[in-house]
């Protein structure tokens, strides 16, 4: 999820000691949970004759099996990657309560409903009363969770499997004098979720999390549109407890290494929820790709359920729609009438707070002033030049031109990153942060579009120890790089930014 609607917390190895979690340890994770539920759930301009939204739900979908399997094999262990029937999450715990500790799964989901608009008792794609409001047939959703509370013993023991589907159901609504009336219906979803643990040694445990469709066989050649009525969509689990503590995949302590690469998590990225830090009380399994302690940025005023989405910019955009416009996108969903609601009663001061906002400074010496910020040093960026500075990687100067392999760090290194593993890419330029860290900007040797990427300045950007050089070492004796120094980064273009870097 991007920048302006999750923002990644402080990755720490250290463990929290062992504080119980309070029974709402779930509900501190509600907004990040809620912007996962809605992730992609309506996409600007937010109205249905939009190409883009006549194609939803793309993320978390559990399909019935029998339809995933006759439309394509799936994936195992690719996330995201294929429709899917099933969502497995496997993580570690430490006990810090033998004997009493208790584990909490909550799965959460949306369930597809059906609005029909009728018109003297048979169905229309639109609807106009008298009033002027429009009423538009479209397929909307209805949030699910189902949380279960077992005693870790019992999961060590076999575990526990719950039933996580929803009933199916219909609701009329009369429309304005008699004009017609909007009939919302609702399919049967069958599902389940295992829950069972694993003993790896005195204190830790391995917890698998596994969420089933298990709707019967569908129709031959059915449509996705019509397959998505039994789906779970958008379907992420949250895990806490009493008495444990979960252990981060993403920056794992160093002994405890090989048994998370060990854990087996399909079409699902488990990382650490709660505040920044140390805390370690509860963990989001989610289908997109998130850092561990994500929060809502504090500067969203609320949901704009567009993949990706960037207030600021959304916002601009639905202030520039036309009448017409919006009121086809407040006859789509109610969700999106929300959404005009909220963005024309807007007040200044809130939307000034979209434009930006930065998250951590490296304080310098000296007294700031209006004109001089605590961040900036006038001057100190003199000297650098990304495309002739060089940095010392395995005794050979790496800079402009040099031909590297990618080697993302086991620990810490963004996902995408890792997909790049292996690959071989040539340095375009090296670039020093204002948090005095040096950042590589390559471009991959079997990328067909790397000319073209290397013209608009877009690039793939790793550490120094990520990269392995493939040309002969240097002399000891060559000159050092330039000191890293605390000016503002150069690399501001749209390209992909450091795992570090992004918020």
């Amino acid at each position: 999820m991007a920048e302006a609607v999750v923002e990644g917390g402080t990755k720490s190895a250290a463990t929290r000691g062992g504080a119980d979690p309070s029974p709402g340890v779930f509900e501190q994770l509600s907004a990040v949970a809620d912007a996962v539920l809605y992730e992609g759930y309506l996409l600007y301009p937010y109205r249905r004759s939009s190409a883009k939204n006549r194609v939803r739900w793309q993320f978390g979908v559990l399909f019935p099996r029998d339809w995933v399997e006759a439309d394509g094999p799936v994936i195992p262990g690719v996330s995201g990657s294929a429709d899917s029937w099933y969502q497995q999450t496997e993580c570690l715990l430490r006990v810090r309560q033998p004997g009493s500790a208790r584990v909490r799964v909550r799965v959460r989901y949306l369930q597809m409903q059906r609005k029909q608009v009728e018109e003297a008792g048979r169905p229309v794609e639109s609807l106009r009363t008298d009033d002027g409001t429009d009423h538009l047939t479209f397929d909307e959703a209805l949030p699910r969770e189902c949380e279960v509370e077992v005693p870790l013993d019992e999961l060590l023991q076999g575990g526990r499997t719950v039933a996580v589907g929803a009933a199916a159901g219909e609701d009329t609504e009369p429309l304005p004098e008699g004009a017609g009336r909007v009939v919302r219906s609702r399919e049967e979803i069958r599902a389940e979720t295992t829950v069972t643990a694993e003993r790896l040694s005195d204190g830790l445990c391995r917890i698998r999390v596994r969420t089933t469709n298990t709707a019967p066989a569908s129709r031959p050649r059915t449509a996705r549109d019509e397959a998505l009525r039994r789906a779970l969509i958008a379907t992420h689990t949250l895990i806490g407890g009493d008495g444990v503590e979960f252990v981060s995949l993403i920056d794992p302590p160093t002994d405890l290494e090989a048994p998370v690469r060990a854990c087996r998590n399909e079409f699902t990225f488990p990382v650490l929820g709660g505040q920044a830090g140390d805390d370690r009380r509860v963990l989001l399994s989610a289908p997109i790709i998130l850092p561990d302690h994500p929060q809502v940025a504090p500067e969203s005023p609320g949901d704009l359920h567009d993949a990706a989405e960037i207030d600021e910019i959304l916002t601009l955009r639905t202030m520039l729609l036309t009448d017409e416009e919006k009121r086809e996108a407040r006859a789509t969903d109610p969700r999106a009438a929300a959404i005009l609601d909220r963005v024309d009663t807007m007040p200044r001061e809130v939307f000034e707070r979209l434009h930006g906002a930065v998250r951590s400074l490296t304080p310098v010496a000296g007294t700031p002033s209006a004109d001089r910020p605590a961040w900036w040093q006038e001057g100190a960026d003199d000297g650098l030049s990304p495309t002739t500075d060089t940095v010392l990687v395995d005794g050979v100067r790496l800079g402009s031109g040099s031909p590297v392999r990618l080697r993302p760090r086991g620990r810490g290194a963004d996902a995408q990153d890792m997909f790049l593993a292996g690959r071989t890419a040539e340095v375009a330029a090296v670039f020093h942060d204002v948090d005095g860290s040096v950042h590589l900007a390559v471009t991959l040797d079997d990328d067909p579009a790397a000319e073209l990427n290397n013209w608009y300045g877009r690039f793939h950007y790793f550490r120094p120890d990520e990269l392995e050089p493939l040309e002969p070492a240097g002399s000891p004796d060559e000159p050092s790089a330039p000191a890293p120094a605390a000016a503002p980064a150069r690399h501001t273009t749209d390209s992909e930014t450091p795992a570090a870097e992004a918020e």
